[in-house]
């Protein structure tokens, strides 16, 4: 197992607890032994505090789509899983698209991201007034913005314009940026990133897993791709890959799994340790995906698709990679399921609808709740970029050049077996344009990605109208209400909500 590394941060209340209200202070002195925004950061350690407080941010179980795995669920890889009754009413509209603006789960998302912006916002406008080694001060910025970036992104693709907040003061009511507008911050923090991060190699020790230089140009890539600037992604996703400091892991499993944990595919991922406690340094991702039952892995949520599993072409490594069955044996442990699941679920035509089943995908060795808490999520892998740079030449006209890395990710994926999985010859832009969006299928499944990646090529309203997605309705989710009501006027609802 490659070393692990996890950023840690201890820091009161009061400092990273968002606000974005223009409260008037009620004591002109600060209280004795309290930390305030006045108070903190002032020191070149307050400094590191305050930056690995903006990756805990992340961490949080309500930054992953509001604790629970939806756009996965709202796409056609995967069914709200878990018993058939447990959370039924609050995560299970998401497999149906009857989900509404007083959601449960939709305000936490919302909130977990300003959490960030509000962290990430602290070192960007406090640290350059602290007297310390310039270049660490710069690159504590640097992350800060890159984490930035990347959450202003999750917004964006999930609501497209909010409100724009970049200073820990910002005015009481405060309407929402265009979508545009969103974005051209997005890409302004993630430029600044480029110049101001390491390379993945300059890292060491407890350092590793930080925000790189190849991490904000992979981030940069998918946000061009998801704008369809298909110039601009291929030359950020060619950075990554032209720099030489990743790779693919031999093994598909550990793409994900524990033994590539800061490893060669990774370039940014989110770290964690077992500990059923966020604020200790777990992650509770993958507990709520985790098996159910036997062992007690967690709590059985995103079950891959009848569908999904179908896709796969035969032999292919990467659906057992994906899928764990009852009966597997995984690390010596034998996946036997939950009692009270349904093995298979039948429609009352007696067609199979779901079979109990779960993502190997946030699969962490071990017989127990706490081990799951040490999944390190993957939110960039090289298997994308690789894949990104294929689908941007073949858009650029580029099909020869687009078949090098689409053809690289099917070589790690047939590991050695030459008899499935051959390379892909075909130059033809449309047939190629959807053999690429099919890999990307098969490589990144369960993995948050496919729901976007229907949205973004414009093929959700086929793909997922017979389960009740509706154009121009659910291509963004609705606004939280709650966001709203407290807005006093200054948030309008998305359309069609």
């Amino acid at each position: 197992m490659r070393t692990r590394a996890i950023i840690f941060i201890s820091i009161l209340a009061v400092v990273t607890a968002v606000s974005f209200s223009g409260c008037k202070k009620f004591l002109d002195k600060d209280l004795q032994g309290t930390l305030t925004q006045q108070a903190f950061p002032v020191s070149p350690s307050d400094a590191l505090l305050a930056t690995n407080a903006t990756y805990e941010a992340i961490r949080e179980w309500y930054y992953n789509a509001g604790g629970f795995p939806i756009f996965d669920i709202m796409s056609d890889d995967a069914r709200k899983g878990s018993n058939p009754g447990d959370a039924a009413s609050t995560v299970g509209p998401y497999d149906n698209f009857t989900y509404t603006p007083t959601q449960d789960g939709l305000d936490r998302y919302w909130n977990a991201l300003y959490v960030g912006v509000k962290r990430a916002n602290v070192v960007i406008e406090k640290i350059p007034e602290i007297i310390m080694d310039e270049n660490l001060k710069t690159r504590y910025i640097a992350e800060a913005k890159f984490i930035r970036g990347m959450i202003y992104f999750d917004f964006v693709r999930s609501w497209g314009g909010v409100p724009l907040v970049t200073t820990t003061d910002p005015p009481l009511k405060l309407p929402r940026a265009s979508a545009g507008e969103v974005y051209s911050q997005i890409i302004e923090d993630l430029n600044f990133a480029i110049e101001n991060l390491p390379m993945k190699s300059e890292y060491q020790g407890v350092d590793l897993g930080r925000a790189t230089q190849g991490a904000a140009q992979a981030l940069l890539a998918r946000v061009y791709l998801f704008r369809s600037d298909f110039v601009n992604a291929e030359k950020y996703a060619m950075d990554v890959i032209n720099s030489n400091q990743y790779g693919l892991e031999p093994l598909f499993v550990d793409a994900n799994g524990v033994n590539g944990n800061n490893g060669i595919e990774s370039v940014f991922e989110v770290g964690a340790i077992q500990s059923e406690s966020t604020g200790s340094g777990g992650n509770q991702y993958a507990n709520t995906q985790g098996v159910r039952g036997t062992p007690n892995r967690g709590w059985g949520f995103n079950r891959p698709t009848i569908d999904l599993r179908n896709s796969f072409a035969s032999g292919d490594p990467r659906y057992p990679g994906t899928v764990i069955n009852l009966g597997d044996t995984i690390d010596g442990i034998v996946i036997l399921g939950d009692g009270s699941t349904p093995d298979i679920t039948y429609d009352e035509q007696g067609n199979i609808i779901e079979i109990e089943c779960y993502t190997r995908k946030v699969w962490v060795p071990g017989d127990n709740v706490i081990t799951q808490w040490g999944c390190h999520r993957r939110l960039i892998r090289y298997a994308d970029v690789l894949l990104m740079a294929a689908e941007t030449l073949n858009e650029n006209n580029k099909p020869a050049e687009a078949l090098i890395y689409l053809n690289q990710v099917r070589q790690r994926a047939r590991q050695g077996n030459n008899n499935i999985l051959p390379d892909i010859t075909n130059t033809n832009q449309s047939e190629l344009r959807d053999i690429i969006f099919d890999e990307r299928r098969h490589e990144l499944a369960m993995e948050g990605w496919r729901f976007w990646d229907l949205v973004r090529t414009g093929r959700a309203a086929q793909v997922l109208g017979p389960l009740g997605f509706i154009a121009g309705k659910h291509e963004l989710l609705p606004i939280p209400q709650s966001e709203i009501d407290i807005s006093q006027g200054s948030l309008l609802q998305n359309p069609n909500w």
